[in-house]
């Protein structure tokens, strides 16, 4: 029997580049979050033209920290094999593709929410799912970084898997002669746990990286995450404001067409980072919960 091939899926944080450096795998495959906004502007020209070239589209920003690129670059020479890097459509043209617009022709803004986060699927998981569809084809086993305390999250990927055991999904496999995407519905990937299975946890992974030649965020997550606590974010717009404006921006056209919200909760993001903190918060403060902590 044909071996299934082993897909590591990274997210450029410490446990997925721990899975890449410790479990070699046929793939290895990282999805960038990208914005058209040019206040957002990563500002090394040269690296910015390597990871368009990467991307195989134009790199302008990405509303993750820019650590992430290099940390990106740093793992691949670290552990010495390619990295692919994928991406589907910007942010800016997500938010777009799902405005919607009133009988008089008016758009109205219809942002995530955290019961309701299509980000996560448009941005990171259908452009894996396009790069196993043109590189695999194929059910692979494919690796998540959930850590040895996180069965929870497992369990819950696990329950939508169908009775073989396998993700079934969507897929665009091609057009009808109107135009129209013609879809198929495939078995394409098993998700597997290694360090569920060999009980690694995050203070193995911490050990691990000390002093090895790897840059890493303070956190690998978009910069203004909607399942984010608030003090995360006032403590993002210190570091990141340009992002962060970015968010209350699309935030402003969403809630002047459609009165909705980053958050569930209706604290909108303006409102987060005028209040006054009575506290200076530091990049340890903060956890996988605080951050909102999405996966694929």
């Amino acid at each position: 029997m044909e071996k299934i091939k082993t897909v590591n899926s990274l997210s450029g944080g410490k446990t997925s580049s721990y899975i890449a450096a410790n479990y070699k795998a046929d793939y290895n495959v990282f999805a960038l979050v990208r914005t058209n906004d040019k206040k957002c502007l990563f500002p090394d020209h040269k690296i910015r033209q390597q990871v368009s070239d990467r991307l195989g589209t134009e790199f302008i920003g990405t509303l993750e920290d820019n650590m992430i690129i290099y940390t990106m670059l740093d793992l691949e020479q670290y552990i010495g094999q390619k990295i692919d890097w994928v991406t589907g459509k910007t942010f800016d043209e997500i938010i777009k593709k799902k405005t919607v617009f009133n009988d008089k022709g008016e758009p109205k803004v219809f942002l995530p929410q955290s019961n309701r986060r299509y980000c996560t699927t448009e941005l990171k998981l259908e452009p894996i799912k396009k790069y196993w569809l043109d590189n695999i084809n194929e059910v692979c086993d494919m690796r998540i970084g959930f850590r040895a305390n996180e069965m929870r999250r497992a369990k819950t990927m696990i329950e939508k898997l169908n009775k073989e055991g396998l993700q079934s999904d969507k897929f665009i496999v091609g057009k009808y002669k109107n135009g129209n995407n013609k879809w198929e519905l495939k078995d394409w990937r098993i998700p597997s746990f290694p360090l569920i299975t060999d009980g690694i946890f995050k203070d193995k992974i911490e050990k691990y990286w000390n002093n090895k030649p790897v840059k890493f965020a303070w956190v690998n997550n978009c910069v203004g995450c909607m399942g984010a606590s608030a003090f995360y974010i006032k403590h993002q717009y210190s570091k990141n404001q340009n992002k962060i404006q970015w968010f209350i921006d699309q935030e402003k056209k969403s809630l002047k067409d459609y009165k909705r919200a980053w958050r569930i909760d209706g604290l909108t993001y303006e409102q987060i980072i005028s209040h006054n903190s009575q506290i200076k918060l530091f990049d340890d403060d903060f956890n996988e919960c605080d951050s909102g902590y999405c996966g694929v």
